[in-house]
């Protein structure tokens, strides 16, 4: 009697990646009852043993004995005279056993069953890969750069499978070629005609929040919560954080002594804007904290809109919209609030609030004014067209036209 030595018959089984033992060896046994049923129209007189050792597989058919002319199903039976040939002490009534080589299926029926299971493991496999990434949404995944296209970066993690890093989840400033170490977070996980679509993120929240995780122990102790985390990537993010021990400074637990912890979070980021604040229950406080640097007046809160109207200083406005209006957009998401921001003339500066002029610029321009914080006819007088260019959504021929109408307000 000689056994079948599978992974001998089918190399191409040791490459396969992700599948324990005991699966292939079950998927090869399927495979071979597949091949045992096309050949004698069933599979349930058969024994498929598979040794997960060392791959050996042995198939046993049993059949009874029947007196000759009786049998009437050459697949369960077999006559006294044909058994006889095999082992002559068997008697009408008992079971006749046969081992059925590898060599009886025939070339054409192995060169069948290697494909087959190659497609089946293939399959497994992929369903592996799947499985295994749809727990780790959320977790951060270090890869290396393989290949980078235009619109995405192809990276391949330590066990050599394909992830995806499409251009709107990188960092604008993100530059990449083949062998880089690539850092970022399993995004999103799909099928896609039957193989695994795995994205991942360096521009999702989440990645920041891991990033603090990795460089904060006190965060990966529990003993600091993150709260929020909102972004603008490449250019700025707020991170509101809390603390259960009254003896822990939350911000400077974050920022470390000289900054040392969040300047690496800032260099994988790309030199990207940090502002990490102490949350509160307390809205205004809250908001003030969010709309830092700047250094606020008052604030009117109407709690049923959900909308800040915060005052500051003339020299305070810049710094609390920020470049791009980064910051009042990120202090908005951060804390719920609308906030829109209000300019505090000097008593002894005359100016005259933007709305006075309703009747010769439409209402429209004075809103979108009103939106980067310059609510006075001097507030915006006090920049150049280029600057209010950048700062609002105006036509530089729409902002020549109203410059003319505030100038001649004070002539």
């Amino acid at each position: 009697m000689s056994n079948i030595n599978l992974i001998d018959s089918f190399q191409e089984f040791k490459d396969f990646k992700n599948i324990d033992r005991p699966t292939m060896m079950s998927v090869l046994e399927d495979v071979f009852r597949s091949m045992i049923r096309k050949k004698y129209g069933t599979d349930e007189n058969c024994d498929v043993i598979v040794n997960t050792d060392n791959g050996d597989l042995e198939i046993w058919r049993t059949r009874t004995v029947m007196e000759d002319g009786f049998s009437e199903d050459d697949d369960l039976e077999i006559e006294l005279a044909e058994a006889h040939k095999h082992d002559p002490d068997l008697e009408v009534g008992e079971e006749f056993i046969e081992q059925i080589t590898l060599e009886s299926f025939g070339r054409r029926a192995i060169l069948a069953a290697r494909q087959t299971l190659v497609s089946k493991i293939l399959e497994l496999e992929k369903d592996e890969i799947f499985k295994k990434y749809k727990d780790r949404v959320g977790e951060l995944i270090s890869g290396e750069v393989y290949q980078v296209w235009k619109k995405e970066t192809l990276v391949l993690d330590d066990e050599g499978n394909e992830l995806l890093l499409p251009k709107s989840e990188q960092i604008p400033a993100d530059y990449f070629k083949k062998g880089d170490s690539v850092k970022a977070v399993v995004h999103k996980v799909d099928m896609m005609n039957s193989n695994p679509k795995i994205i991942i993120s360096r521009t999702a929240p989440e990645f920041l929040q891991r990033l603090f995780e990795l460089e904060v122990p006190e965060i990966f102790d529990g003993l600091i919560t993150i709260k929020k985390i909102v972004r603008e990537p490449g250019e700025r993010a707020k991170v509101a954080v809390e603390s259960y021990d009254d003896r822990i400074d939350p911000v400077g637990a974050c920022v470390g002594m000289k900054g040392s912890r969040i300047h690496g979070i800032v260099r994988e980021l790309k030199n990207e804007n940090i502002d990490v604040i102490n949350f509160t229950n307390n809205v205004q406080l809250y908001i003030q904290r969010a709309l830092s640097p700047a250094k606020i007046t008052t604030i009117k809160l109407d709690d049923e809109r959900k909308t800040a109207a915060v005052y500051l200083k003339p020299d305070q406005v810049s710094l609390a919209i920020g470049r791009g209006g980064h910051n009042i957009k990120l202090a908005g998401k951060l804390t719920g609030y609308e906030v829109d921001v209000y300019r505090e003339a000097d008593e002894e500066e005359e100016d005259v609030d933007i709305e006075e002029f309703s009747d010769e610029i439409e209402s429209w321009i004075i809103d979108e004014f009103k939106r980067v914080g310059l609510d006075t006819a001097k507030s915006i007088l006090g920049l150049g067209v280029g600057e209010l260019v950048k700062r609002t959504d105006l036509e530089e021929e729409t902002i020549k036209e109203v410059l003319s109408i505030l100038q001649a307000e004070f002539e």
